[in-house]
């Protein structure tokens, strides 16, 4: 998710091009006769088949524990690993070219389109996760890439900078929604023991490309035009849609659910269903477990000021140390701890047992809450350096063990709409808080109060979130109590029925002798 902002602050320091340059009219590439990378070459070469037959389904689990146990061949390694990062990819990508545009043409609306087109990836998660439960992760991230490359394809072609709003804001960005959600449940069905560390490796891609993606996209559109850097962005939509077919989920959809109870006996069908329609499409069951609850309404709350700083801190460092020529430095210090942060917190999560993870996210609130407060004090370059390296270190702390947190509150068969209705509540923090702290530079004339004000949620929705264990011990409490208490009324049933059943036998051969 941070990779979204990091990009597109660096995204913003890319030279300025004029219109005519921007939709393709000139550029090194385009009219003169130059040419181009031989990617379908690449691609073909990436896609081969290997020489040994693919493992078979029965198989599969194996196949994928053998991830992070090191026993893959280099082919299969390099296939997971285009795998991730065209997930990635497909993500960051999306706001570091819509900055692009935006900069190129309404340079005093980046700040509210940033916060838009984040919110409108995580808004759709909601409706993402009811398709993800309906048919399944493969489905649902197959039409996902397919949409997003769509999307993608046709922003290309346009003319003019309105129609983006509809092919790169809107279905672009769905596209890459019903791409990213299946990625975070599909992990959970085939790794318990080492879930934190998995999700730390496939969140750190992002932290890599936070880092890369920007470069790239430099080197494209000041030797090519925008548009065509969206067909080269293409390539990697096309090689997620391909990916797509791996997922095989362990937990069966509701489809498939349906269709094995049709198939077996139809007319018991909707006998054997335990809900209507609506309440089996949207599972709104999960807030009944008090935990989940809490924790979807502490982490939004924490994330009114969490993003203010990796929105407005290029601008802030534009302002404060004008002398500084590097002053992109501070969002790539970000990034490469945010990755280090989650592959180290994401294996210390596999040791806290149980919700006590909550307590790992408590951590990164109170540090990125504390950091965010210290920016503003900051009077040397340096210092404003390490702090951006521990405000990274534990935002990939917050982001590696989300998963993983969702997997302990509700179970793996209720995560997909447990994930998606949070990051849908997310989505709107994430798009308001932002504006505001713009809104208080251009009242104050400074950014030092927006940054000591972003300070202040995170720490109360980690003072929030302190409950969550508590509540998880003490409904767990009365469920065992409750269990034991059925437990002995059963022994004492049993016992009644044996000391009936013996005394009639007592009886008969009383009156027998009788």
């Amino acid at each position: 998710m941070q990779g979204f902002l990091i990009s597109s602050g660096l995204a913003l320091k890319m030279p300025r091009m004029d219109r005519a340059s921007a939709f393709g009219l000139k550029g090194p590439g385009f009219d003169s006769g130059q040419g181009h990378p031989d990617v379908t070459r690449v691609i073909q070469c990436l896609l081969s088949p290997p020489s040994s037959l693919p493992p078979a389904p029965n198989q599969h689990n194996l196949f994928i524990q053998s991830l992070i146990s090191g026993h893959l061949d280099s082919f299969q390694f390099l296939t997971i690993t285009i795998f991730l990062i065209c997930i990635i990819t497909c993500r960051i990508s999306a706001n570091v070219i819509y900055h692009v545009v935006i900069s190129l043409f309404f340079p005093l609306f980046t700040a509210w389109v940033s916060s838009l087109s984040m919110g409108m990836i995580f808004f759709c998660c909601p409706i993402v996760s009811i398709f993800t439960d309906i048919f399944g992760c493969r489905k649902t991230a197959v039409v996902g890439a397919a949409i997003g490359f769509i999307g993608l394809m046709s922003s290309s072609f346009v003319s003019s900078i309105e129609p983006l709003y509809l092919t790169y804001g809107i279905i672009f960005a769905s596209g890459c929604s019903f791409a990213y959600q299946p990625s975070l449940v599909i992990l959970g069905h085939y790794f318990k023991k080492r879930l934190g560390l998995v999700n730390g490796i496939v969140t750190a891609g992002s932290s890599l490309f936070t880092i890369l993606l920007p470069l790239l996209l430099r080197v494209l559109t000041d030797n090519l035009d925008l548009f065509y850097t969206l067909r080269i962005l293409c390539i990697f939509m096309f090689v997620l849609f391909l990916a797509g077919f791996t997922y095989r989920p362990l937990v069966p959809s509701v489809r498939d659910k349906e269709s094995g109870i049709k198939g077996g006996n139809r007319s018991s069908f909707f006998s054997r269903r335990k809900f209507s329609p609506p309440k089996k499409i949207f599972n709104f069951a999960i807030f009944k477990v008090t935990a989940y609850a809490v924790w979807a309404v502490g982490i939004p709350l924490a994330l009114f000021g969490y993003f203010v700083p990796y929105v407005h801190l290029v601008k802030y460092v534009n302002e404060r140390f004008k002398d500084e020529t590097n002053k992109e430095v501070v969002l790539m210090c970000i990034g490469i701890t945010s990755g280090v942060g989650r592959l180290l917190f994401g294996r210390i999560a596999d040791y806290v047992p149980g919700v006590k993870k909550v307590y790992l996210q408590v951590l990164s609130f109170v540090f990125i809450g504390l950091m965010s407060m210290m920016i503003p004090l900051c009077s040397v370059f340096g210092a404003l350096i390490a702090v951006c390296l521990i405000m990274g270190l534990f935002d990939g702390c917050f982001i590696s063990i989300m998963a993983p947190i969702a997997f302990e509150l509700v179970g793996a068969q209720d995560v997909s709409q447990a994930i998606g209705f949070l990051l849908g509540f997310m989505s709107i923090p994430m798009t308001v808080g932002p504006p505001i702290a713009g809104l208080l530079r251009e009242k104050l004339g400074s950014y030092d109060v927006a940054f000591y004000l972003a300070g202040v949620p995170p720490l109360i929705g980690g003072a929030v979130l302190c409950f969550i264990p508590w509540i998880h011990s003490k409904k767990q409490r009365e469920i065992n109590k409750t269990t034991g208490g059925e437990k002995m009324e059963k022994m004492l049933e049993n016992q009644n029925s044996l000391l009936s059943s013996s005394s009639g036998i007592v009886k008969k051969e009383s009156d027998s002798v009788i």
